[in-house]
């Protein structure tokens, strides 16, 4: 990426930088905290249109539940600082009940800086440094008047020119600045830590290293680009997680940082991390600029920081470089085995690897349809790539279970988890996804030993250990689910996979509540329903089940949670036929989800149609979830306890939960 074009809008006496989200005024800069610059740059660049304050909202806080409020007080805080009188539409217009427009002439200015550079600072202070252009367009790097040679390494296809500060530009008489908003990113995380004092941290594992990989903040925000924020965390994580020295936190436990300003030292109290990996990008065509830095919490210290610009083909060597980097960085002496778990399974198609990237991104949101698509694409580019086939395996899985796939799905889920074991037999992931497939699919009986494997393997895997937790809390082993659960939890608090159900089944629905990550997102959101349901606190019950039909009305807990919803209001006619429609649906997957049918059997109980219930109860039990403690304790089965097949059914249940303890406990 040797020159950027960069664009930028000018209005009134004001000029705006969306790259590196600054409003001029008069040559002065304005000061505008991050939602508020993030407001205007969406105003103007949809300058002439209308936006609705739903959109607008959607925009500003895509994966947040907020108030019409926020909104407001933004704009009312945006027209403060363009000093606009509160009685003329000079800038924005406000169209009443609906939404706002930005009705000022705008100028599109576009401006090409110098070339950029590569940038490496290894335990090494910030400096600002002045770099001169010679007579022949090269550069040349000058500390306190000495002219000094820069160096170039090449890894692999990947080419990098090194030089150790961020630097300033000068040809002739003319200045400029080439900062780019990546590198302003990498000096205000460096300097935080350089500058501030260092927190006393206890690591649960002295002899490792706790370290997380947040999402990359994309400097350029779009759809298309967005998903490779999370993306290229996740990929090193994948490859972190397989040193046994270094503990990482798992891909669920940093999403919620996605697109958020952090506090780094918040962040490494919140994950008990040590040390920090954080980066932004920037895509331009075909070319990506990536800006990643490793900070030290304890020490207060910039163990490496670097800025590497590739091809967007070559995403796959940048990724491998920055893992080496972190390896040094974190100067660990790793043996052949931890050498050659880091290098395997590697995609062979750029292509392919980009799509997986995308798909994997997309899975359980509202696009999953457009994950499977990505997915199938990704195999069929590179039918070798392991960990392609674990999330279209995962894909098809919660289509089958979730978006009423039947049985297609569920055999389509089967394969790909096979053929992802067949290429790589020990592959953590595709061990416990399977692990969690068969739990859902009455096989959790074989889910658990491949579990205890996993875990004897990885004592400290505490995503192995959380779904190990789950499979415990099928059959009914809530005091060890909750045990396994919480030794997740010890190893990393902020796990956001399966949610704790075996609180709630064991007459705990407080704890479940307080326990529910802050995810706005439907799957979550009628489970806070359902706890808050449970503590009969039924108006803010209503508002989570109405939040998550909104989400997603097409997932089956969002249609749950519209029967709960009309049963509160006093509609159940209404109710039971949104019920029987969702039970119908289920009806094509044999293999259904058991714990799912056991909700349908809870809510026809409420619904007073004990026939269905039992129905339901049955279906539940056949399908693998004989979790017997919560069937004798729950109160919503209140109204069939009495009816002559009920304690038949309970019996069966219970036998089988024996049949489980006598075997692995």
């Amino acid at each position: 990426m040797s020159r950027q074009t960069k664009h930028l809008y000018e209005f009134g006496p004001f000029r705006l930088d969306p790259t590196e989200c600054l409003l001029v005024h008069d040559g002065q800069a304005v000061p505008l905290t991050p939602k508020v610059l993030e407001t205007l740059i969406v105003l103007v660049e949809n300058r002439g249109h209308m936006l609705e304050k739903e959109e607008l909202m959607k925009r500003l806080w895509p994966d947040s539940f907020v108030e019409d409020a926020n909104l407001t007080v933004n704009i009312s805080q945006l027209r403060k600082a363009l000093a606009q009188n509160a009685d003329e539409d000079q800038y924005i217009e406000t169209i009443p009940k609906r939404g706002y427009r930005f009705v000022a002439d705008v100028r599109d200015i576009w401006e090409e800086p110098a070339d950029l550079i590569v940038r490496e600072r290894t335990r090494s202070r910030i400096v600002i440094e002045e770099h001169e252009i010679d007579d022949r367009g090269e550069i040349k790097q000058t500390v306190a008047g000495q002219v000094l040679p820069t160096r170039t390494t090449s890894v692999g296809t990947l080419a990098t020119t090194i030089s150790k500060p961020i630097v300033w530009v000068r040809r002739q008489t003319i200045v400029w600045r080439v900062i780019a908003a990546a590198l302003i990113v990498s000096i205000t995380v460096a300097g935080y830590f350089l500058f501030s004092k260092p927190a006393a941290r206890n690591t649960m594992l002295p002899n490792s290293h706790n370290l997380a990989v947040l999402p990359f903040h994309n400097l350029r925000p779009n759809t298309e680009t967005d998903f490779l924020g999370p993306a290229m965390a996740n990929a090193l994580i994948n490859k972190l997680a397989r040193i046994r020295a270094v503990l990482v936190r798992p891909s669920s436990y940093v999403q919620k940082y996605e697109g958020r300003e952090v506090d780094p030292k918040v962040v490494a109290t919140e994950l008990n991390v040590d040390k920090l990996v954080t980066g932004s990008f920037l895509r331009d065509g075909e070319n990506l600029r990536v800006t990643v830095q490793l900070v030290d919490v304890n020490q207060g210290d910039v163990l490496w920081s670097e800025t590497i610009d590739v091809k967007y083909e070559q995403l796959l060597t940048m990724e491998d470089r920055v893992t080496e980097q972190i390896i040094k960085g974190l100067r660990l002496n790793l043996s052949p085995e931890d050498i050659k778990r880091v290098k395997e399974d590697t995609p062979k198609n750029p292509r392919a690897y980009e799509v997986f990237l995308h798909g994997r991104h997309l899975i359980s949101s509202s696009e999953h349809q457009k994950a499977i698509n990505l997915l199938e694409e990704s195999v069929s580019l590179d039918p070798t790539y392991a960990l392609a086939w674990t999330y279209l395996g995962k894909a098809y899985a919660v289509t089958a279970s979730q978006y009423f796939g039947g049985r297609i799905f569920h055999d389509k889920a089967k394969a790909a988890y096979e053929r992802a074991l067949a290429l790589k037999p020990r592959q953590p992931e595709a061990r416990m996804l399977l692990a969690n497939f068969l739990t859902e699919s009455n096989r959790v009986e074989e889910a658990v030993p491949i579990l205890r494997e996993v875990i004897e393997e990885n004592p400290n895997h505490s995503l192995a250990r959380w779904e190990l937790s789950y499979a415990y809390r099928y059959s009914g082993m809530l005091d060890q689910s909750i045990a396994e659960g919480e030794s997740a939890l010890q190893l990393d608090p902020h796990i956001t996979g399966h949610l704790f159900n075996s609180y709630l089944y064991a007459g705990q629905p407080e704890k479940f509540v307080s326990s529910l990550p802050m995810r706005d997102e439907a799957y979550t959101l009628f489970y806070r329903g359902l706890g808050h349901y449970y503590m009969k606190d039924w108006a803010h019950a209503s508002v989570y089940f109405d939040r998550a039909r909104q989400l997603d009305p097409t997932a089956l807990v969002s249609q749950l949670g519209e029967v709960l919803k009309l049963s509160m209001d006093g509609h159940d006619r209404e109710a039971l036929e949104v019920l029987r429609g969702v039970e119908r649906k289920l009806e094509k997957d044999p293999f259904g989800d058991g714990e799912l049918s056991y909700k349908l059997a809870e809510c026809y109980s409420l619904l007073g149609d004990a026939s269905s219930a039992l129905r339901l109860l049955r279906n539940s039990i056949d399908q693998g979830f004989f979790c017997y403690p919560y069937f004798i304790a729950d109160p919503l089965l209140e109204h069939v306890r009495a009816e002559p097949q009920f304690t038949s059914l309970i019996e069966g249940a219970r036998q089988r939960h024996e049949r489980f303890k006598q075997t692995f406990f």
